[in-house]
């Protein structure tokens, strides 16, 4: 049903795009005190599109999981959660108001803690506390901006865009907004929780945490690219190029498999948000829809491998999976060299766009070869997988008896032809006519030819043991912990978060201890008893006002004697 859903939504969407038409559908719920609570649903090309792009990927991960999660006694309530996860990202697709937004954003943080926690071990635990946590702070931001818009009578941002209020106000709402895109796309300094989500099954990698709920951040800010201003395109791209380069760094240290793929997810994310920040949105978003057909298949290839080695996931105990898997080993190869970007596969036609209008447009320096420098560390951590997976024999694998389920085999096929033939039938899609770049002959070879050497070289380095880093001045476990903590980020957002809390403990025994209960505490309460006390004392009858004043005679009579 998501299939054919999917399929006629893709082709909605380019009769949307070809006729440029955009359909907005505002229901107004309530209206209470002069402020109305509307349901806008928004339908162009652009949303219509990527809900079908989510839905194919849904429809294919939920066949795979037949063969994934065969044995798992819930699998029913699995398959619900992504359906429910499903339902929260077209939630958020589709209507625009903030508090639609905010409502299919929660159930996106829910339902992938839920996903996370899955295997319920000390591992997911921590791994699902860490997510949420972190989710947290974004879905506080959009709480905030909506506080801010309720002050221009309504929620829906998208009537705001093209009228011209209060700059001081609407920029603190895309600061916010920002702020949440970030946390859902884990930029940094917000990167930490991605990798430590790997710990859920890989269908739910596959579909929320490579191609899906990651880049609902980076569809949040495209959606606000009008309002953002040029002081907060600076930053992004800064925040966008470190956390590209960070991530392929890490992932040359990385042995865990499926940590691999994620910080290449991660890095492409930061390519994502770096060049939105430059202000191609429509490129971000072709290499949005591209990275998210052949990175979903990348991991369905993952997980196959992993169930067929039992759990393992030590890139060092496999090798030769080529001869063993060969169906698996193909679609591994596919996706793995078009998230390199090698000609005529999904991958290229959006990188290569992307950088050849970084090559004709003039761009800082620094930011122009921060780009290539993250391509390259792109194309040597996939070279390094490709040949320890593929080609390096003596692994763990010669002890299984290997046998390729004929579900994964489809769900896979799909998602094959979107990484072969994706690329070109997106582009046709979104652009309806060539996008015109004017380049020497030098400039306009320069991807490919990055792209072809840098695999040569990779190939031929790690087919001698020339590994880099295996250099003596490399090889010191305070290097590796560094990139294995991603820059520290793991342990800055565990440890020294959670020490940072637990020492306000001391606020409390003190500040809000005993000394409130000598100081203003103390006297709210002596104030409470008596005036309880005198309450008391009216509310009686008038046998007690007798008896009082009797009282009070004979104190009187007794000071007059005296």
């Amino acid at each position: 049903m998501l299939f054919v859903v999917s399929i006629i939504m893709w082709m909605v969407s380019y009769w949307f795009f070809l006729m440029k038409m955009v359909v907005i559908i505002d229901w107004e719920l309530i209206y209470l005190n002069s402020e109305g609570v509307n349901l806008m649903l928004l339908l162009d090309g652009m949303s219509l599109l990527f809900g079908g792009v989510v839905m194919y990927i849904s429809s294919l991960v939920i066949l795979y999981s037949d063969y994934y999660m065969s044995g798992d006694l819930n699998l029913v309530r699995f398959i619900i959660m992504v359906v429910m996860f499903v339902f929260s990202m077209m939630f958020m697709i589709y209507f625009p108001g903030l508090v639609s937004i905010l409502i299919g954003w929660d159930g996106l943080g829910l339902v992938s803690y839920c996903l996370v926690v899955y295997y319920q071990n000390w591992r997911s635990y921590n791994s699902g506390m860490l997510t949420v946590l972190s989710n947290r702070i974004g879905d506080v931001a959009l709480l905030m901006s909506i506080a801010l818009m309720s002050s221009y009578g309504g929620w829906d941002y998208y009537n705001y865009v093209i009228s011209d209020f209060d700059n001081y106000l609407i920029n603190q709402v895309v600061i916010l907004i920002i702020l949440a895109g970030l946390t859902k796309s884990a930029q940094f300094p917000f990167s930490a929780w991605l990798p430590a989500a790997m710990a859920a099954p890989t269908p739910v990698s596959s579909l929320v945490h490579s191609s899906t709920l990651v880049t609902a951040g980076v569809y949040l800010i495209i959606r606000f690219e009008l309002l953002i201003e040029s002081y907060f395109q600076y930053l992004l791209v800064l925040i966008g190029c470190l956390t590209m380069i960070l991530a392929g760094v890490c992932a040359l240290s990385e042995y865990d498999l499926k940590s691999i793929v994620a910080l290449s997810t991660l890095s492409q994310l930061g390519l994502m948000i770096s060049i939105l920040s430059l202000g191609w949105s429509s490129l971000s978003y072709f290499h949005l829809l591209t990275h998210a057909l052949f990175k979903s298949m990348l991991f369905l290839c993952v997980g196959v491998i992993i169930h067929l080695l039992g759990g393992g996931q030590d890139i060092r105990s496999m090798g030769g999976l080529s001869i063993q898997v060969p169906i698996t080993s193909l679609f591994f190869m596919v996706s793995n060299f078009s998230l390199c970007g090698l000609p005529f596969l999904a991958g290229f036609y959006s990188k290569d766009l992307i950088m050849e209008a970084m090559s004709m447009y003039y761009i800082n320096w620094f930011i122009f070869f921060m780009f290539y420098i993250s391509i390259i560390l792109t194309i040597i951590y996939s070279v390094r997988v490709f040949i320890y997976l593929m080609m390096l024999g003596g692994g763990l694998g010669v002890n299984y008896q290997f046998e390729e389920d004929l579900s994964s085999i489809w769900s896979m096929v799909g998602l094959f032809i979107g990484s072969i033939v994706g690329g070109a039938l997106l582009g046709w899609i979104l652009f309806d006519s060539p996008i015109v770049l004017v380049l020497s002959l030098v400039n306009k070879n320069l991807v490919v030819m990055i792209v072809l050497l840098m695999m040569l070289m990779s190939y031929l380095y790690f087919c001698n043991n020339y590994l880099f880093f295996y250099f003596k001045m490399f090889n010191n476990y305070s290097f590796y912990y560094f990139l294995g903590t991603l820059g520290y980020l793991s342990w800055l957002s565990t440890f020294v978060m959670g020490k940072g809390i637990i020492s306000i403990e001391n606020i409390k025994v003190l500040d809000m201890g005993w000394l409130e209960m000598i100081g203003g505490q103390g006297f709210y309460l002596l104030f409470v008893i008596l005036s309880s006390s005198g309450s008391w004392l009216e509310s009686n009858n008038l046998v007690l006002y007798f008896v009082l004043l009797l009282l009070w005679l004979v104190i009187l009579g007794a000071v007059g004697l005296f």
